[in-house]
């Protein structure tokens, strides 16, 4: 999720940095801060001198995933008649462990809708 975040701040904002995340996500400065952290062990966020948070090439491709079956899974629940707000909610939930098969299944199915 917080890669997410940084993937939809950064889409409206030249500069992310740690505060943004904690506004937008509604988690204390600790927890994002740990987050951060592992993010940028794990090769996915670098921080410039100024704290200035950007994806990394491999975080990109993470958060164009996340975002696109978040928003896909989001569209497709509110043409079932989910309310905008129940389905964003639930998109949330099931992009993070939905395959790869049954997500391209609902992307096909949707398309033909």
């Amino acid at each position: 999720m917080y890669i997410e975040s940084i993937f939809v701040l950064s889409r409206t904002s030249s500069a992310v940095r740690a505060i943004d995340i904690c506004e937008y996500m509604g988690y204390s400065k600790p927890s994002v801060s740990r987050a951060l952290g592992l993010l940028k062990e794990g090769g996915y966020v670098v921080a410039d001198k100024n704290g200035f948070l950007s994806l990394t090439d491999a975080g990109r491709e993470v958060a164009e995933k996340i975002y696109d079956r978040h928003t896909q899974i989001t569209a497709f629940l509110m043409r079932l008649g989910v309310s905008p707000e129940v389905a964003a909610e639930d998109a949330c939930k099931i992009e993070h462990v939905i395959s790869d098969e049954s997500f391209d299944a609902i992307k096909r199915h949707a398309s033909k809708i």
